[in-house]
């Protein structure tokens, strides 16, 4: 026989567990909040996917270490496209989202508009890839993890040299409607001029360009030993291609731009052989880039390069320096203005252990980091394929 309850038992009973669930709920803090702002779409989507795929291993990572001293953090990701008005719309949008602080945006470009909004509204902003002369300048709210060109490039330089001592004679292309690709061919000029060179030809293009007949044309005329090229991956990669199917066989410095396994789809085998500089090695021996390099072959079936490492390291130094803040004070609940504030100043003031080695940053947000590397891209036999070599 089935015992039956009075309906006003049963109801008290039913709101009482509604109530534990929902004390339950609030009991449970809410994830905090960085954003993401990357180009997702647009022919700088080749630099924003891997950007996103290193910071959500990140994000994976911390949380499972426990987060900010406990409470998980989440990536809010936007998509900026690759011009300047979608970076300042998606700071826009994720500054009103309340976030904490911001990864981004890809492109030095878009840097130069977006990021003097977060300044505005005192958010803190890590590019993770952002290597233009001026970037940490912006503003005190400003910092990067994405080493300055003007470090970095001279080495590509010094190891062409390093392959074929004979160079003399130098062809320069770089895309002129891109601020990080006219920072970096100056560096790269200079360091041109520095080793004796001569830049025998300049040849301007745009990041939009598929065909380089003409400035191809114009540049093996003058038969140059080396070809140095400061542009984005679509449109560098199929420069590259040209110029070798035209017939040049001599040594190629790529810019930062060509730093990413998605060049592989467009060079294809002429992909063989081009010299770049790196901020990040995966074969440095740390216990925590031991862990990125196994959770991204996990989860890509690739090793990592720079551009997801800088991404994961612009995560991790969000989530240590705010590990500090809430030590000192309870972020949840907190003046977000306040927490803002405090954020900053730890990034600033503190040490990170992260795959691209010891960094820290100087007062104006500038990183500072010891080591670095350059790699050459070999090609497998199919012509699809590759891999960084890093050179010793």
């Amino acid at each position: 026989m089935t015992k039956r309850f009075p309906k006003k038992i049963l109801l008290t009973a039913s709101l009482s567990l509604l109530s534990l669930k929902a004390a339950a709920v609030t009991n449970v803090e809410a994830p905090i909040a960085l954003g993401m702002a990357v180009a997702q779409t647009s022919n700088v989507a080749l630099l924003g996917q891997e950007q996103i795929q290193g910071a959500k291993i990140a994000e994976e990572y911390f949380n499972s270490k426990g987060g900010i001293n406990g409470v998980p953090v989440k990536l809010l990701v936007e998509d900026t496209g690759g011009d300047e008005m979608g970076a300042i719309n998606t700071f826009n949008r994720l500054i009103g989202k309340s976030v904490l602080g911001i990864v981004g945006p890809t492109l030095s470009q878009q840097a130069f508009s977006a990021d003097p909004l977060a300044e505005r509204s005192k958010v803190p902003v890590l590019a993770p890839s952002n290597t233009a002369k001026g970037i940490p300048q912006i503003g005190q709210y400003i910092a990067r993890v994405s080493a300055p060109i003007a470090i970095v490039a001279p080495k590509a330089i010094k190891a062409a040299l390093d392959i074929d001592p004979k160079i003399k004679k130098v062809a320069v292309f770089y895309a002129q409607n891109d601020a990080f690709s006219v920072s970096e061919t100056g560096t790269f000029q200079e360091t041109i001029k520095k080793q004796n060179l001569e830049v025998i030809t300049t040849q301007k293009f745009q990041t939009t360009d598929t065909d380089f007949t003409t400035q191809v044309t114009s540049a093996l005329a003058l038969k140059p030993e080396l070809i140095v090229i400061s542009g984005l991956a679509a449109d560098s990669g199929n420069l590259i291609k040209q110029l070798k199917q035209m017939g040049f066989k001599g040594v190629i410095v790529g810019g930062n731009g060509l730093n990413t396994n998605n060049i592989f789809p467009i060079c294809q085998k002429y992909c063989d052989g081009i010299v770049i500089a790196q901020a990040y090695s995966p074969e440095v021996k740390s216990e925590i880039n031991t862990a990125f390099i196994d959770l991204y072959n996990k989860k890509h079936g690739k090793i990592p390069l720079q551009i997801a490492a800088q991404a994961f390291t612009a995560v991790q130094v969000f989530v240590e320096a705010l590990k500090e803040v809430d030590k000192k004070s309870k972020i949840t609940g907190a003046s977000l203005p306040q927490v803002r504030i405090d954020l900053n100043k730890q990034i600033l003031a503190g040490k990170y252990f992260t795959p691209l080695g010891e960094i820290a940053f100087d007062k104006d947000g500038e990183i500072v980091q010891k080591d670095f590397y350059v790699a050459r891209v070999t090609m497998n036999a199919d012509g699809k394929n590759g891999t960084f070599t890093f050179l010793k």
